[in-house]
């Protein structure tokens, strides 16, 4: 890093521990996307930790729940309230085990074997036997609590209840059972079959071993279990806050468009999805209710503030893929995407001058030698000559106004991130900024066929902004003990499919550096969202893994 527009040096003991991960998490995911393909043929008919499962809804979550729990080899009986679902969605199960066994999966007496496993129960009072019940019901408080109040008098006494819950606290929801001891939270995710990660989640009076149960029985069932503390968004819908939140923040102040957000953070910080394909995808009529549920829980968090643009459009219908409009419009299911602006042509480029503070600077000397620029290595800038700056959390008006250059020809570039390992380079434009300048500068960047964004300011960029607040929030929630740091990065990898967990995010970036994006977006908006965690700061400061855990 060159020297950063803040004096760090206080701090920049900088650990050298940036975790070479991303290789490796991609594979896994591969791999849980080719489990997805196979519809977990993965047969795992050891003896269960649970012989009888009653499955209480069988909407998506429950058939998928009581499909993985059959093929490990636990008898599974299905209860719906409506009428006639139970049996629909034995059927569904069975039918996906046939598909496979023609496919040459599994043997067709395999497919026939896990479907003698299920059976449909006509009341509550037919999952007496079971020894473990997961309730897989629409997600109201009261409606919960009367269903498990209700299975506590039929199950015996030894028998576990989990609620699948992804929003409400599970000590509420047990609160009144006469065994909240016997009482967990097991929150899968959809497609179960193919999310392999589940949150065991104990309430107040929990007892810790039915936890370490319910993480064994997850294992038989292919999966792999994380403890989550009885918190809001537990880890999973808590760690994804930042991501889409920040989004629409940037949105919101004019920064840029929906669609050039997803493509910086997917050329630029390998996403897969941008956080507005993601939010189309999930529906607002989910992913809103979400982000209010979480913020409030945490009465009125910052950094979990929502925003009115996703409150809109849900208010307005605009949901997503499903109502064939939201951030995009949709075609036959398919995204209609708007091209990219067209590099500008210029018929004389100016020479460059770079601004001492900026972030790698030499690397981005480097770059622009090798994309043939006319540098200027004086003190300051020459009359003629386009000003960059490459500045961390700040904006492109504040280091202007600092460094007492020419706003008219300053233009600013994001090197959070090393160019090398991106796809799309990021300029930002201030108010003052001369469209020859922009211009020039967009030209110069896309010589050698790279794409690049134009935005205007912003604190931050975009990556800056978004990365630093998935960092801090991750970050927070190990501060507050919701989870250890490893499972945590396991969470989020197998539950969101981030190109890396955050907390190696915030190693592989450098946590001084995404200290300093923190401090100095705090300084630009003067909005305690940005304030960092001592987590954060402490490892930050001297110069650990952000994975370090006080022993």
């Amino acid at each position: 890093m060159g020297k950063s527009f803040l004096n760090f040096d206080a701090i920049r003991v900088l650990a050298e521990s940036i975790r070479r991960l991303a290789p490796l998490l991609a594979a896994c995911w591969q791999l849980h996307l080719t489990s997805l393909r196979d519809n977990c043929a993965m047969n795992t008919e050891s003896t269960p930790v649970f012989s009888t499962v009653g499955l209480v809804g069988t909407g998506a979550m429950g058939r998928g729940i009581a499909q993985i729990a059959a093929q490990a080899g636990s008898r599974v009986v299905l209860f719906d309230a409506a009428p006639g679902a139970a049996g629909k969605a034995l059927t569904a199960i069975s039918q996906q085990w046939d598909k496979l066994a023609e496919k040459g999966r599994i043997t067709a007496e395999e497919a026939a074997s896990r479907t003698t496993r299920l059976s449909v129960a006509a009341n509550l009072s037919d999952l007496a036997t079971c020894d473990l019940v997961v309730e897989a019901i629409v997600e109201k408080l009261a409606i919960k609590q009367s269903v498990l109040a209700e299975l506590e008098g039929i199950v015996t006494p030894s028998a576990v209840l989990v609620s699948n819950t992804s929003s409400l606290s599970v000590t509420a929801i047990g609160a009144g059972l006469s065994r909240p001891q016997q009482f967990a939270g097991y929150h899968f995710f959809n497609p179960v079959p193919l999310m392999k990660v589940v949150e065991v989640i104990a309430g107040l009076k929990t007892d810790p071993a039915i936890c370490a149960k319910l993480a064994v029985y997850a294992k038989q069932m292919g999966h792999t279990a994380v403890q989550a503390a009885d918190t809001p968004g537990f880890i999973v819908n808590h760690a994804g806050r930042g991501f889409g939140t920040e989004a629409l923040r940037i949105v919101s102040e004019g920064v840029a468009d929906f669609v050039t957000i997803d493509r910086i953070l997917r050329d630029q910080a390998g996403f897969k999805l941008g956080p507005f394909e993601l939010m189309d995808l999930t529906a607002l009529d989910v992913s809103h209710p979400v982000m209010e549920s979480i913020y409030h829980q945490y009465f009125e968090e910052p950094r979990y503030r929502p925003s009115v643009i996703t409150a809109q459009r849900l208010a307005g219908g605009v949901l997503g893929r499903k109502t064939n409009a939201g951030f995009y419009d949709y075609k036959d299911g398919a995204a209609v995407l708007p091209p990219e602006p067209p590099v500008p042509v210029v018929a004389e480029m100016p020479p460059v001058w770079v601004s001492p503070r900026a972030s790698r600077r030499s690397e981005l000397l480097q770059l622009l030698k090798d994309l043939g620029a006319t540098i200027e290595t004086g003190a300051s800038p020459s009359p003629n000559a386009l000003t960059l700056v490459a500045p961390l959390g700040f904006d492109i008006t504040t280091v202007a106004v600092v460094e007492r250059l020419d706003p008219s020809r300053t233009v600013g570039i994001d090197m959070l991130i090393d160019d090398a390992a991106t796809k799309r380079r990021v300029l930002a434009t201030n108010p003052a900024t001369r469209t020859d300048m922009r211009d020039a500068a967009h030209a110069l960047f896309a010589r050698d066929g790279k794409a690049v964004s134009v935005i205007r300011d912003s604190g931050g960029f975009v990556t800056q902004r978004v990365v630093a607040t998935i960092v801090n929030i991750a970050a927070d929630i190990c501060q507050q003990s919701v989870c250890t740091p490893s499972d945590l990065e396991t969470a989020v990898t197998l539950g969101l499919g981030y190109p890396m967990g955050p907390l190696a995010m915030g190693n592989r970036y450098g946590p001084t550096n995404i200290l300093e994006v923190l401090f100095n977006m705090q300084t630009v908006y003067g909005d305690p969202r940005y304030r960092p965690s001592p987590w954060l700061r402490r490892r930050g400061a001297i110069g650990l893994s952000l994975m370090h855990v006080e022993e």
